[in-house]
């Protein structure tokens, strides 16, 4: 709204002329979306106090998590809030990849919040039952799957890109909505399986998000993208806002969810940070990347998949606990260590991958 309204100034007042450059409105949707997190989450976080917005804590987890029972929940909204309105505000709103991002973000996001209400209500960990969940993910996912090759123009194709090898583009043509509902709900649930320690899953979040407004910035450049030798997408620079919003939510929410945690984000926070980052390495042609960008939700959501299959073909575990922070609490690590320790993996995997940028 703002790029639309300022813009055309730019004629009279030669300073508005920095409102086209999507560097200076990536900038100033970090630091919009900072604000507003800082200004509205203590009065966000004692509406929900007054509400009884608690959290309710799984039997069956680590015992010392007990004492977070009651913690207000659901906190997601105000990082939907945070993320999506400095979006609005500085984006190109006629480019159709933001709305697919907030589109498909918002969509992950309501599910999460009804998931999150019917905990609340309830007063137990038990909310939609695990297939109602993951069907509306899939019909969620395959929707922006659906959209995005019917742009007007051919502006996107139903392509994968492998890193490494420039030449290889494979077409995936039906095959290509499936594949969306396979990264948009993998990186959903992966996200949501991290957030079980104060600050992680927010934190490698805001890394993700900063890793991929450097993708999105380079695959909507045609110059640059030409010559890092990655695929170009038409108008995905503008995605680039999105991915900055994100980081300064980011950090305007964990302001409040660092250790101890006033605030958890709940279901309606990761779903929709997992289904945000998700369409983003669509969108940027960078799906496969998302393994390593997001590597430290992948190892978490391995180590669940490690343990259920071990425990069910050999009737052994393989971790004291998963996911895999819960196996680091048990051994006797604290909270803040494994936290602290579980950002600098988020930090060395996202390094690694803006390094392919160079190694093509």
């Amino acid at each position: 709204m703002l790029y639309h309204l300022l813009l055309p100034l730019r004629d009279e007042f030669a300073i508005f002329n920095v409102v086209r450059y999507i560097s200076f409105r990536t900038a100033a949707a970090v630091v919009t979306a900072l604000i507003l997190a800082l200004l509205f989450g203590p009065r966000f976080i004692a509406t929900l106090r007054r509400l009884s917005v608690g959290q309710n804590i799984r039997e069956v987890g680590p015992q010392s998590h007990q004492v977070k029972a009651g913690t207000p929940t659901m906190g997601g909204l105000l990082i939907l809030f945070a993320w999506l309105l400095p979006t609005l505000l500085w984006s190109n709103l006629t480019n159709p990849f933001v709305w697919i991002a907030v589109g498909v973000t918002v969509g992950f996001g309501a599910i999460g919040f009804v998931d999150d209400l019917l905990k609340v209500r309830r007063r137990r960990n038990l909310g939609l039952s695990a297939r109602a969940k993951f069907l509306l993910q899939v019909a969620v996912a395959a929707v922006g799957g659906a959209l995005l090759p019917s742009l007007p123009g051919g502006a996107f194709s139903p392509t994968l890109a492998f890193p490494f090898f420039k030449d290889l583009v494979v077409n995936l043509g039906l095959l290509y909505v499936p594949f969306v509902v396979f990264v948009l709900v993998g990186s959903s649930n992966a996200v949501n399986l991290t957030d079980g320690l104060d600050g992680l899953a927010i934190g490698a979040a805001g890394v993700a998000a900063g890793t991929y407004a450097v993708f999105c910035y380079v695959a909507g450049n045609k110059v640059v993208a030409t010559y890092l030798q990655v695929p170009f997408v038409s108008g995905v620079g503008e995605v680039t806002i999105f991915c900055g919003a994100l980081v300064g939510a980011a950090m305007g929410f964990l302001w409040f969810n660092a250790h101890p945690a006033e605030v958890f984000m709940g279901d309606v926070g990761s779903l929709a940070l997992g289904g945000g980052i998700g369409i983003v390495a669509v969108i940027a042609k960078q799906e496969i990347l998302l393994a390593l960008v997001g590597g430290l939700f992948v190892v978490e959501a391995l180590s669940v998949i490690l343990q259920v299959a071990s425990f069910k073909l050999r009737g052994k575990r393989i971790f004291r606990m998963a996911p895999l922070h819960h196996h680091f609490e048990l051994s006797g690590w604290a909270e803040p260590k494994i936290i602290a320790r579980f950002w600098i993996l988020s930090f060395v995997f996202a390094l690694i991958a803006l390094s392919t940028l160079k190694l093509r």
